[in-house]
Parts: structure tokens; C-alpha cells; sequence
């Protein structure tokens, strides 16, 4: 095997020196993963025999070496078991392999059932999860939000949040939690989104990353809901969540607009590229409030570091300031953390 594996490696050093990552992670990737996925296969036909069935796998590169195998549950659509394994050493996780698949489809029956519980809840107020984050959470629905229609919006994803807490109970990490998010897209995004089959055990259909990058690479908004003690504040804040050169055309619309403001009475006024979170206004999704850092006075090579002041604005989806800026000093310990007033 050790040979085998060796012949293995100089195939993928032959591709990263012919310059094809994309060979690499594709077809030499496939010959780096064959005996893992095969130890993977006898594993599981020796501890969970007919129970679940191997569906794929991938080369944990770079790393230490192995593979990561994924593993279809017979009896649990939803499930996927995913152990990462290293044939060469014998070893899952650097540990013994059979507690480790052991735990691994534990881990996978439980992670099944949890999404479940999140289904339902969303299902019951009308809101399909399209998508996880690669934990299992935060889920992504599909809304199109307007002046007219956002408040109304979050508040009915809050009693979806708000189901979905209760039906976790009240000793589980979502229940002690102090927040839970929903990233909502809209219609046009999700029906572009890649799909992929619907042969796949649902967990990974829904986790996969190029799903969440087909809904990402555009515009979505953030809800985020406050959680005391099992109940949840269904009322919810959003905040917009843009592509990157949109949002780098964001801020430097709006940091260039507020230091020309600022000029009146800082003339050697130097911006901070920190942008704090851009909250939504209640009932709007074209104001949208955030900070930004200035420094009164260049620093070393003329830039700002670690600011003391900064400016609360208010902006249009472009970046433009609507209404007075409000300047707040005193924001930093020190060096260190950022101490900003909330609004």
C-alpha cells in the first residue's frame, strides 16, 4: 500500500508541476482517494454492514494526507456520514478508525434529525431551507424583501426561528444560544442556484459549497434574532450582505462622501478601511446604517490605525449618505477593542 500510495503522490506532484490544479483536484485527485475510499468501504462493510454506503470522496490536500468519504445512510435520506481517513497510517482523525466511524454516523443520524426539526419549523411558516452553512447552520430561505414587505418579512422568519428553538428543546446550544441568523436570497438568485441531485442524502446536497457560492456571489441580507432564555425576539434586525466589489464600490462611495463632510472640521482628516455592519432601517431595504473610523490626523505613513472616532451613518443602497452623520468619540480601549455606541 505504502508503494502504491508513493506512486500516488508523485502523480499529483506531476500535475501541480505541469501547472493543472485543476487536474490535481479533479482526475489525480480521484487516484489519490482510491485505496482511502476502499479502506473507508471495508470499514464500514465490517462495523456497518448494509447500513451505509460510500458516495464519494475527496483528498484532503494539502494537509497530512487522506481522504475525506462520504457515506449515504440506507435508512435516513437526510443523513450523510463523512469520515477522513488515512490508509497508509491506518488512522481516521489520527485515531483508531473504527471508534471513529462509530461516532461519524452518531454524528451524521444527529445532524439528520436536527435538520429535520429546523425543516419543519421553517416548512410550517412557509419558508423552504435551500441551504445550510457547512455546520448545518445558518439556514437560507427565500424572500424578496421591499420597503413594503421587510418588516413583515423578518417577523414571520422570526416565528419560524422562534418554532424552531422551541422544537430543539430547551437543553440544546440553539435554545442557550443568544442569537440565531437567516440568510434570505431572493427568488431570481434561488432559482439559478446549483441544485445538485436530488439522489444526494439531503445534508449534503444542502452544505455543499458551490450550492451556498451559487446564492453568495450575489446580494443577500442577514437576519439576526435575539434569544433570552428559550424565547426569541421575532421582531429581528437585517443587515445587507454584498459580493465583494460591490461592496468595495460601497464603501468607497461612502467613506469618500463622509470625509469630504468631515474636511469642515478635521481638515487633515484620514478614513479607516474598517466598515462596520450596514444595518437594514426598520421597514427599509434602501437606508442602511453603519460606522465608519476616522483619524483627525494622519498616523504613520499617513494612514489610519487604530481610531478613537468614528462616524454613525445612515446611507442609500449606493453608498450615499441620507441625513446628518453623527461623530462618536472614545470608541477604542487603548489599542485594542472596538467599543461602539449600538444604534
Amino acid at each position: 500500500m505504502a508503494g502504491s500510495r508513493r506512486r500516488q503522490w508523485r502523480a499529483a506532484a506531476t500535475c501541480v508541476l505541469a501547472g493543472s490544479l485543476v487536474a490535481l483536484l479533479g482526475a489525480c485527485g480521484a487516484v489519490t482517494t482510491k485505496e482511502d475510499r476502499r479502506a473507508a468501504e471495508e470499514l464500514a462493510d465490517k462495523h456497518f454492514p448494509g447500513q451505509i454506503k460510500a458516495i464519494g470522496a475527496h483528498t484532503l490536500f494539502p494537509g497530512t494526507g487522506g481522504s475525506e468519504v462520504a457515506f449515504a445512510v440506507a435508512d435516513d435520506r437526510d443523513a450523510v456520514v463523512r469520515l477522513r481517513i488515512n490508509a497508509d497510517k491506518g488512522t481516521c482523525d489520527s485515531k483508531e478508525c473504527a471508534g471513529v466511524l462509530t461516532e461519524a454516523v452518531a454524528r451524521g443520524r444527529a445532524d439528520a434529525a436536527a435538520y429535520r426539526t429546523l425543516r419543519d419549523a421553517f416548512d410550517v411558516c412557509g419558508y423552504e431551507v435551500i441551504a445550510l452553512g457547512p455546520t448545518g447552520t445558518p439556514p437560507y430561505v427565500v424572500a424578496e424583501l421591499t420597503n413594503a414587505t421587510v418588516q413583515r418579512v423578518l417577523a414571520d422568519i422570526g416565528g419560524c426561528v422562534q418554532r424552531w428553538v422551541t422544537a430543539s428543546g430547551a437543553d440544546t446550544p440553539l435554545a442557550k444560544a443568544k442569537a440565531s441568523y437567516v440568510n434570505v436570497v431572493s427568488p431570481a438568485v434561488a432559482e439559478k442556484r446549483k441544485r445538485g441531485k436530488d439522489s444526494w442524502p439531503t445534508l449534503l446536497r444542502l452544505t455543499r459549497s458551490d450550492l451556498v457560492a451559487s446564492l453568495t456571489k450575489h446580494t443577500y441580507y442577514s437576519a439576526s434574532y435575539d434569544i433570552v432564555g428559550g424565547r426569541v425576539d421575532t421582531t429581528g434586525t437585517a443587515r445587507v450582505v454584498r459580493p465583494f466589489k460591490e461592496r468595495q464600490a460601497f464603501g468607497k462611495t461612502v467613506q469618500d462622501a463622509v470625509r469630504e463632510e468631515l474636511r469642515a472640521t478635521y481638515p487633515n482628516v484620514v478614513m479607516s478601511d474598517y466598515q462596520w455592519v450596514w444595518r437594514l432601517e426598520p421597514g427599509r431595504i434602501d437606508r442602511q446604517t453603519g460606522y465608519l473610523l476616522f483619524c483627525p490626523e494622519p498616523g504613520e505613513r499617513g494612514r489610519c490605525v487604530n481610531s478613537d472616532d468614528a462616524v454613525l451613518v445612515t446611507a442609500d443602497e449606493r453608498g450615499n449618505p441620507v441625513g446628518k452623520i453623527r461623530i462618536v468619540h472614545d470608541v477604542r480601549e487603548g489599542t485594542g477593542v472596538l467599543r461602539l455606541p449600538p444604534y
